[in-house]
């Protein structure tokens, strides 16, 4: 059986399920492995990759490229 088949069926399985704990188990060991596997594929971030975006975040400061704390949550409540 393919990975596709198995998902799907996995699927149709889980649409009928009504108890909630087995839900709630399926939905911890989903964020636990989706954790994991972020927190695996990270990759840090070199000393001179970080000072450029400083150096650049400097520069954008200096330019006037910025937005107030206050204008951004007022942004932020028309996101959609």
């Amino acid at each position: 059986m393919d990975i596709q088949t198995r998902k799907i069926n996995f699927i149709q399985e889980f649409l009928r399920l009504r108890n909630i704990k087995l839900i709630e188990k399926l939905e911890k060991i989903l964020l636990e492995d989706k954790a994991v596997n972020y927190e695996t594929n990270l990759n840090p971030m070199s000393i001179d990759d970080f000072n450029a975006m400083i150096d650049q975040s400097v520069e954008d400061a200096k330019q006037g490229k910025v937005i107030s704390a206050q204008d951004l949550k007022e942004s932020v409540k028309t996101w959609k």
